[in-house]
C-alpha cells in the first residue's frame, strides 16, 4: 500500500495521533505526516503511506494556507486558547486599523519560535522545557507572509485568512498583531486549508478514511506518488540508455522535461519509457545543457 491520503485532522488529536490511528486502520507501521498541526488545530494533515514516505521532505517548503481567530485584548502564556491568561485589556480597535497592522506582516518577517512548540533547544523540545517553567532565549526566524484578509471582526474577535511560508506560526504573528495595535492578542481558533496541492475541499476525515478500509476500499482514498510531486514539478521521461545512470547516482543530460528549471534547485518527477514512475531526480545547468541527477528513486 503505497500513496498520500489528504486527511482532515480534528482539533484535540495531535498529528502523531493521526498517524498512529491510520497505522492501525491501514495495518502499516509506514505512516508519516507533512506539516504539524498543534493539537488544537483543524485542517489538511497530507498522510505518506509506504514508499510515499520518502516523498515527506519534497513537502517541507510548500506555501500554507490558514483560516484563523484571533481574539484581541487576551494573551495567554501559549499564544493559543490552550494557555493560562496573562493579561487582559479592553480593546476598541476598528477594522480599518487591523487591515492596516495586517499589510505591515506582508512579506519577510522575524518571528521567534514560541516556548510552547517542538523546536529543539539543546536536545530538548521547547515545550518540555515550557512545562517545566524554563524559559530560554530563542532566535529568530525569517519566514514569509505571502497575504492576510480580514474575513470578518466582531470585537474581540477577527477572522482572517493567511498565507505563508513553512515554519511560520500563527500562534505567534496573532501575539505579534496583537502587540502592534497596542491590546495584545492570542491564537481562539486555527484552521489549515491549504498545503502546497492539498486543499481543504478535497480532504477526507478519519471517519470516512475507517470506512473505506473496512469495506475493502482503502486503494481508493491513496493519490498515487508521482501525481501530487507533479502538481509542482516537472516531468522527464529518460531515454532506456540513461536509466542505469539513474539509478547509479551519476548525471545524465536531459531533452525532454515539461518545463525548464528556472534555478538551480529543480526537481523533477521522472519516469522511464514506459512511462513507469522511477523517483524524484534534480535538475540544474551546466553551460548551455539541463542535466538531471537521481534524488530519491521510489521503486
Amino acid at each position: 500500500m503505497n500513496g498520500v491520503i489528504n486527511c482532515l485532522k480534528p482539533p484535540g488529536m495531535t498529528s502523531h495521533d493521526v498517524v498512529d490511528f491510520l497505522r492501525k486502520q491501514l495495518g502499516t507501521k509506514k505512516v508519516g505526516h507533512g506539516g504539524t498541526l498543534d493539537p488544537g488545530a483543524a485542517g489538511v494533515l497530507p498522510i505518506f503511506v509506504g514508499k510515499a514516505t520518502k516523498a515527506v521532505e519534497f513537502f517541507e517548503v510548500s506555501e500554507k494556507e490558514y483560516v484563523a481567530e484571533m481574539t484581541l485584548g487576551v494573551t495567554t502564556d501559549t499564544g493559543d486558547n490552550m494557555g493560562k491568561v496573562l493579561e487582559t485589556k479592553d480593546c476598541n480597535t476598528e477594522s480599518a486599523s487591523i487591515i492596516e497592522v495586517f499589510n505591515k506582516f506582508v512579506g519577510k518577517i522575524q518571528q521567534i519560535p514560541p516556548m510552547y512548540s517542538a523546536v529543539r533547544h539543546k536536545g530538548k523540545k521547547l515545550y518540555e522545557l515550557a512545562r517545566q517553567g524554563i524559559v530560554v532565549e530563542r532566535k529568530p526566524r525569517t519566514v514569509e507572509i505571502y497575504s492576510i484578509e480580514l474575513i470578518k471582526y466582531e470585537k474581540p474577535r477577527v477572522l482572517f485568512r493567511v498565507s505563508c511560508s513553512r515554519g511560520t506560526y500563527i500562534r505567534t504573528l496573532c501575539e505579534d498583531i496583537g502587540r502592534a495595535l497596542g491590546c495584545g492578542a492570542h491564537l481562539s481558533c486555527l484552521i489549515r486549508t491549504k498545503l502546497g496541492p492539498f486543499k481543504i475541499s478535497h480532504a477526507i476525515t478519519l471517519e470516512d478514511i475507517k470506512a473505506s478500509v473496512s469495506s475493502g476500499k482503502s486503494q481508493e482514498i491513496l493519490m498515487s506518488i508521482d501525481k501530487i510531486l507533479s502538481t509542482f514539478m516537472s516531468s522527464v521521461i529518460i531515454q532506456l540508455r540513461n536509466e542505469k545512470s539513474f539509478f547509479k547516482g551519476t548525471e545524465f543530460p536531459i531533452e525532454n522535461i515539461s518545463t525548464e528549471p528556472d534555478n538551480e534547485n529543480q526537481y523533477a518527477v521522472i519516469y522511464d519509457q514506459k512511462k513507469q514512475f522511477l523517483g524524484v531526480g534534480k535538475i540544474f545547468y551546466r553551460g548551455l545543457n539541463i542535466l538531471v541527477k537521481v534524488q530519491k528513486s521510489f521503486l
